[in-house]
């Protein structure tokens, strides 16, 4: 009974520490605008926007879009996983550096947003979408042109 009770025991313990926290499904995002008076990094301005990072417009306009929505992309997840591998926040935190521009989920998830913003959508149904992997069917071929 003793032993039965233990493995029970460890089950419950691995259930809470590695089945809830350990790895979660959706990657980090906060779930309203950052506060007015927050130190957010800039997001990179246009004249960072050159060099071997930069080589194609669907790059550079990202960034550009980006630099309109921030506060929109800062509530949203970005499911290249980067909160784990180097720490970001939101969708935002790609756009701080040049981190965004050698990924294809980052500008897709960019380009996904701003169209739904530019549609009125709310950051939350944005998200919901986003969740749903809705981003996923962007063409970045032909998001450089999006107005």
């Amino acid at each position: 009974m003793k032993r039965l009770l233990s493995v029970i025991l460890l089950a419950l313990v691995s259930v809470a520490v590695f089945g809830q926290g350990g790895n979660p499904a959706v990657p980090a995002y906060h779930d309203a605008p950052p506060a007015k008076n927050a130190k957010l990094p800039p997001i990179m301005p246009e004249e960072d926007l050159w060099g071997p990072e930069f080589q194609y417009p669907v790059q550079k306009r990202a960034y550009l879009l980006a630099a309109k929505i921030g506060d929109v992309l800062y509530q949203q997840p970005c499911f290249c996983f980067c909160d784990r591998a180097v720490g970001h926040g939101s969708l935002r935190s790609c756009y701080e550096s040049t981190h965004a521009a050698h990924c294809d989920a980052c500008m897709k998830e960019l380009y996904y947003t701003y169209q739904k913003h530019k549609a009125k959508k709310s950051a939350r149904q944005i998200r919901a979408g986003i969740l749903k992997g809705e981003w996923k069917a962007v063409d970045l071929e032909k998001a450089a042109t999006m107005e």
